[in-house]
């Protein structure tokens, strides 16, 4: 079943928030936005905004690992929508804390990958 109400291992991302350490040149994402996620069952959800993002929300699926499995859109500084993926893989840190590191591409201009990694406030 793909929308479980509740998997037994699975890391519960609910009102965390995360801040971006590192990012690709080719990405938008920058180390001023914070990203405060929601989570209901397996699914997630956030809204964005800072830096070169007006507005942004993604989605994601969350595996029995605590994996997500992501889709985003937003609209970026110059109002073009941006849309994209990412498959984000959790660390527990030494604190406890989570960090994500991710591996996405766009859907959407010129189609190029890039990586980024974000940590648990």
């Amino acid at each position: 079943m793909a929308f479980s109400i509740k998997q037994k291992n699975m890391i519960n991302y609910d009102n965390k928030v995360f801040i971006p350490v590192s990012n690709s040149e080719n990405g938008e994402v920058d180390s001023g936005m914070q990203f405060l996620y929601r989570q209901e069952g397996n699914m997630l959800t956030s809204s964005y905004s800072g830096g070169r993002i007006r507005t942004g929300h993604l989605i994601a699926i969350v595996d029995e690992n605590g994996g997500l499995d992501m889709r985003y859109h937003q609209i970026n500084d110059r109002g073009e929508i941006m849309t994209g993926f990412c498959k984000s893989t959790p660390e527990i840190m030494e604190n406890g804390k989570i960090r994500l590191h991710e591996k996405w591409q766009w859907t959407s201009g010129d189609f190029s990958e890039g990586n980024s990694v974000l940590e648990e406030k």
